[in-house]
């Protein structure tokens, strides 16, 4: 199970520290923040323990409301469940009976001057990022007209020297030689790459390029969604290549199937400008089209003349 520590959380989102600044090394192992609600008056049926809790406007006003012997009640039914720790939004204070439960029991809280809306999102997308399984693969991974895709291929092949025709064709690079793969959803599967291969490709025969340094900004990206596998081979001679419309093909990243498409490499073909192809095409089908079905009907509209 992968975990973050709430210092990780202060660090990235500035959070000031109020209380419980010698457990910032307390462990998160879920990917969505909770804001307590029936907790406050005693129903702990299905309180999930294990989350960050937010406190907004909305719980602290009604703590603010309580007498100070209901407050002390509901904040000590919380605490004795030692959640990571606690995060009071929009620059709220007024918090002295927070701070002293937080510093007994050994719980950090901290606050932001963020909206509570505004941080749960970004909250839950670094949480849910941070904490989600991963692999790696040898291959390269490209943005092409907002399209993610996984190049794999042999040692060789040419994946990385494909990479930089696509690069100069206006796409973007990702990673280069590993390919880190998060998975975000049940149906969502995130590339990116490993911090230290970040903004470089390596081509054979001319050795380490940073392609910002080379073609800019707009030569990379951090991550992607990856929508299609694209693994290039050598070149079978008693292969079918000739077909209307190819049978779908997967590929299972930790039980996500991505759509696989295998493009066969001889000289003179244009690999790149068929990876062009295949994401654009890949975008039609989403968009309900298929040439093959189109030309069909064209086919069947001659013979009923």
């Amino acid at each position: 199970m992968k975990t973050i520590d709430v210092k990780q959380v202060a660090d990235v989102f500035g959070l000031e520290v109020l209380a419980g600044s010698t457990q910032m090394h307390r462990t998160i192992t879920k990917s969505r923040a909770y804001r307590p609600g029936l907790e406050f008056v005693g129903y702990f049926d299905f309180f999930p323990q294990a989350h960050v809790q937010v406190l907004g406007k909305k719980e602290i006003t009604y703590l603010h409301k309580l007498t100070e012997l209901e407050r002390n009640h509901h904040i000590g039914n919380i605490v004795k469940y030692h959640p990571p720790c606690f995060v009071v939004t929009a620059g709220q204070d007024g918090l002295k009976y927070l701070t002293r439960y937080c510093e007994e029991e050994g719980i950090p809280l901290l606050r932001t001057t963020s909206p509570t809306s505004a941080f749960l999102a970004r909250l839950d997308a670094y949480l849910t990022k941070s904490l989600a399984p991963e692999m790696s693969v040898h291959g390269v991974c490209v943005n092409v007209s907002g399209i993610g895709i996984l190049l794999r291929g042999k040692s060789g092949v040419g994946k990385s020297e494909t990479a930089h025709t696509l690069i100069r064709r206006g796409h973007r690079l990702v990673a280069d030689d590993v390919v880190v793969l998060k998975k975000l959803s049940p149906q969502t599967i995130l590339g990116t790459h490993d911090e230290k291969t970040r903004e470089f490709l390596a081509l054979r025969s001319v050795g380490l390029v940073n392609v910002v340094r080379l073609y800019g900004r707009k030569a990379f990206q951090d991550e992607t969604r990856i929508t299609l596998d694209i693994e290039l081979t050598k070149w079978k001679d008693d292969a079918l290549n000739n077909e209307l419309e190819l049978e779908p093909e997967f590929t299972d990243y930790m039980d996500v199937k991505i759509p696989h498409i295998e493009i066969q490499l001889q000289p003179g073909r244009d690999v790149a400008g068929l990876i062009e192809a295949a994401a654009n095409n890949w975008y039609l089908r989403q968009q309900g089209y298929s040439a093959a079905e189109d030309f069909m009907k064209r086919l069947e509209g001659d013979f009923e003349q």
